[in-house]
Order: structure tokens, then C-alpha cells, then sequence
């Protein structure tokens, strides 16, 4: 007997999944038969979706909120279409309208898959841009340094005083491995 399973999928404990839930049960999905995950979409182990795969005859369906839910990129997307496909498993996207239980379905599928990954491309090369950007104007993001200037001239003057680094690190509240990362090794009692 056919099974319609559903999968969701959110990247945070913080999202919600009530929408892609509601969605799924709306398009025919069986509460039983729904399958939520909360992890990354770049991760290569979610432990749910590879279940739910195995699990999948033939004559069932998959159905999805949308294809990013499902695949890590266009390639693992492809892949896992191409796997379901063989298996004689149908692949329902509702945001996109997409079933590949027809040709039209499978070539939409591909499309929309390769405009997504072209899409994450432009942004993340926009984004090292902006990065690449800042650096040039001598703007470093990350979390600023726990060595002010004055720390920093406290603990020079502090190990070629001929203090410890350990002494050093308790006496400013910061790591021994702060201090050696900022003092010359040179300097540096061992």
C-alpha cells in the first residue's frame, strides 16, 4: 500500500515548524507519517531524513514544504531525487508546485535546484566581498580582543619584569594562552 510521508525541516531549535507542518497535513500527509528534523541544511548527517529514504517504497510519496527542506545543495538535492526516482518514490514540493511523478515535474525540480545553488553562491561571494571590503579598510569583524592596548603594554612590561606567563594571565584575568598569543615567544618564560 502507497504511503504519502512528509518531511520538515528547520536549521535552529529557535525556528518554528508549525507552517511547514501545517502545510504537509493540508496537501494529505498522515500525522503518523510525518517526519520533522531540526538540524542544518548543510549538514551531511541528518539522521531523520536518512531514516525516513530508507524507509520509502515503492509507489509512496514524499512531500516537502519546499525543496531547500530536503537537500543540502543542488547536487545532494539531485542525488536524493535521482535515488527516489529509481525507487519509484514521487516527490511533492508544495511551495514550488512540483511533482515528479511527470517529466514536466523532474525537469522543474532541476531548475529550481540550480537556481537555489546559484542563488547561496551569489550571496556567500557577496558576502566574502563585504568582508574583503572591510578588511581593506582595516575593519576585522570576529569578537574583539581581550588584549586592550593597556593589557597588552601591562603584560610586556609585566614578563620582561620577569613574571610568569601564568602569574601574568591570572593577574589581568585572561588565559596563559591569550598572553603567549600576544607577547613575543621569545619573551616568554616556558
Amino acid at each position: 500500500m502507497a504511503i504519502t510521508f512528509g518531511y520538515a525541516r528547520v536549521s535552529t531549535s529557535t525556528q518554528n515548524l508549525d507552517a511547514q507542518r501545517d502545510a504537509l497535513l493540508d496537501a494529505g500527509v498522515d500525522a503518523r507519517h510525518l517526519r520533522v528534523e531540526t538540524a542544518p541544511g548543510r549538514r551531511n548527517d541528518r539522521p531523520v531524513l536518512a531514516q525516513l529514504l530508507s524507509a520509502l517504497d515503492a509507489g509512496d510519496s514524499l512531500v516537502v514544504a519546499k525543496l531547500d527542506r530536503l537537500g543540502r545543495s543542488v547536487s545532494h538535492l539531485v542525488r536524493v531525487i535521482d535515488e527516489l526516482e529509481r525507487r519509484g518514490v514521487a516527490l511533492r514540493s508544495l511551495s514550488e508546485q512540483i511533482d515528479t511523478s511527470s517529466p514536466a515535474g523532474r525537469f522543474m525540480v532541476h531548475m529550481r535546484a540550480a537556481l537555489a545553488q546559484m542563488e547561496a553562491d551569489l550571496i556567500r561571494g557577496r558576502s566574502l566581498d563585504g568582508l574583503a571590503a572591510a578588511r581593506s579598510r582595516g575593519r576585522v569583524g570576529g569578537r574583539p580582543s581581550v588584549m586592550t592596548p593597556d593589557r597588552l603594554a601591562a603584560a610586556r612590561s609585566a614578563i620582561h619584569g620577569g613574571q610568569s606567563a601564568a602569574a601574568v594571565a591570572r593577574a589581568l584575568g585572561v588565559s596563559v594562552a591569550t598572553i603567549r598569543r600576544h607577547v613575543p615567544v621569545g619573551t616568554i618564560d616556558a
